[in-house]
């Protein structure tokens, strides 16, 4: 059982980048998803959160109107689509999973750092 993020990176302020979580030895579709974040010496923090559907996805003030949470269930990876990009959302990204159907479990990837500087 494994979630793997990618799609991190360096860049500019303003910039964007789509990060991935892709699951495997399970099926995302009965999960709801969400992301987080750790910047160095804070807390980890909610981003943002998508149900199995899709049809509900719910974020951050601090990312609002600018991250998208998007699901795939057919490829069993969710995105994180990140424009306009600022200095404060430099962090580790991480995926995490606490539900598949009714079963409680805490799943968490390994986390892709995202630096956005000039």
């Amino acid at each position: 059982v494994q979630l793997v993020e990618s799609g991190g990176g360096l860049v500019q302020p303003g910039g964007s980048l789509r990060l991935s979580c892709a699951a495997s030895g399970f099926t995302l579709r009965y999960s709801l998803v969400s992301w987080y974040r750790q910047a160095p010496g804070k807390e980890r923090e909610l981003v943002g959160t998508i149900t199995s559907a899709g049809d509900h996805t719910n974020y951050a003030e601090a990312v609002k109107g600018r991250f998208t949470i998007s699901r795939d269930n057919a490829k069993n990876t969710v995105y994180l689509q990140m424009n306009s990009l600022k200095p404060e959302d430099t962090a580790v990204y991480y995926c995490h999973v606490n539900r598949v159907g009714l079963t409680k479990v805490n799943y968490w990837g390994q986390g892709t750092q995202v630096t956005v500087s000039s």
